[in-house]
């Protein structure tokens, strides 16, 4: 069941290979009908905000960006006002002041708008981890970033509240274990690379190599098997289309890459849509 409102949430951080592009195909392409929605890849949640599901799991291994999505649902009257003294001291010095600051001796809601901070003010809105867990993207010179949206930050929570909603921060395999018979399960993981010189395929210090993107396709055909609708996005490259013989295979048309110009940003069927249904 969808939940109906007025105005929905949508990703309160840049991410990449966000799904806003390609929002319409996902629901076009989506089941008419299932129990619970688990997304076990969630990033910026483009997808979650705009189906705002009743019921959902949602997860990511990304701890900075699930505590952020706690501290939406639990405190955001605190998170905005922190966000809002992030705003008033906002310069290149203070950026690399707070990103300097190890997370881990902030308190949830500090953390929090640490990251979302950073986010909107890093080079590009790229999230990026060095091999020890480091936030490492340089300084963006924005004009006037939105460091702080108020509106869509209570939305967000208004949305994590009212629906039945459990959050984790774990490895993808734990959640998919969760889903049961009926249910929609969105896969969006790491994309694989479709060359060698392919960028903005590592995120964090979690690299996703080719063997996972094996494992993962047997786990598409685990919870095949245990009558879920199953929906994945990855590269259209020939080894991806393999792992997915027998199954639903659409092209869709994306942005080729995160570019800081968008005139740079040149589409073409570089993505896929895999379902079983």
């Amino acid at each position: 069941m969808i939940i109906p409102v007025n105005t929905k949430p949508k990703p309160f951080v840049k991410w990449a290979g966000g799904k806003r592009q390609i929002i319409d195909v996902l629901l076009q392409e989506k089941p008419l009908n299932f129990n619970n929605y688990i997304e076990p890849f969630l990033g910026g949640g483009a997808f979650l905000f705009e189906l705002m599901p009743e019921n959902a799991i949602i997860n990511d291994i990304n701890t900075e960006l699930i505590n952020a999505y706690r501290v939406i649902k639990n405190y955001p009257d605190e998170l905005i006002e922190s966000l809002k003294n992030h705003q008033h001291q906002h310069n290149e010095n203070y950026y690399y002041q707070i990103r300097a600051l190890n997370p881990a001796n902030l308190n949830p809601i500090e953390r929090a708008s640490r990251f979302i901070y950073l986010n909107k003010t890093c080079y590009n809105g790229l999230y990026r981890e060095n091999s020890k867990g480091e936030f490492n993207v340089p300084f963006g010179r924005y004009k006037s970033p939105k460091i702080v949206d108020e509106e869509n930050i209570r939305l967000v929570s208004e949305y994590l509240n009212n629906a039945n909603v459990e959050i984790f921060n774990s490895d993808y395999k734990e959640v998919c274990k969760l889903a049961q018979e009926e249910d929609f399960i969105y896969l969006d993981p790491p994309y694989y690379p479709l060359s060698k010189t392919s960028s903005f395929t590592k995120y964090t210090r979690y690299d996703f190599t080719e063997d996972n993107q094996i494992e993962l396709s047997m786990i598409f055909k685990q919870l095949d098997k245990k009558g879920c609708f199953v929906m994945l996005s990855n590269s259209n490259s020939p080894f991806i289309k393999e792992l997915y013989k027998g199954y639903n295979i659409i092209e869709i048309e994306a942005n080729r890459c995160i570019n800081a110009n968008g005139k740079k940003r040149k589409k073409a069927n570089i993505e896929i849509l895999v379902k079983n249904f």
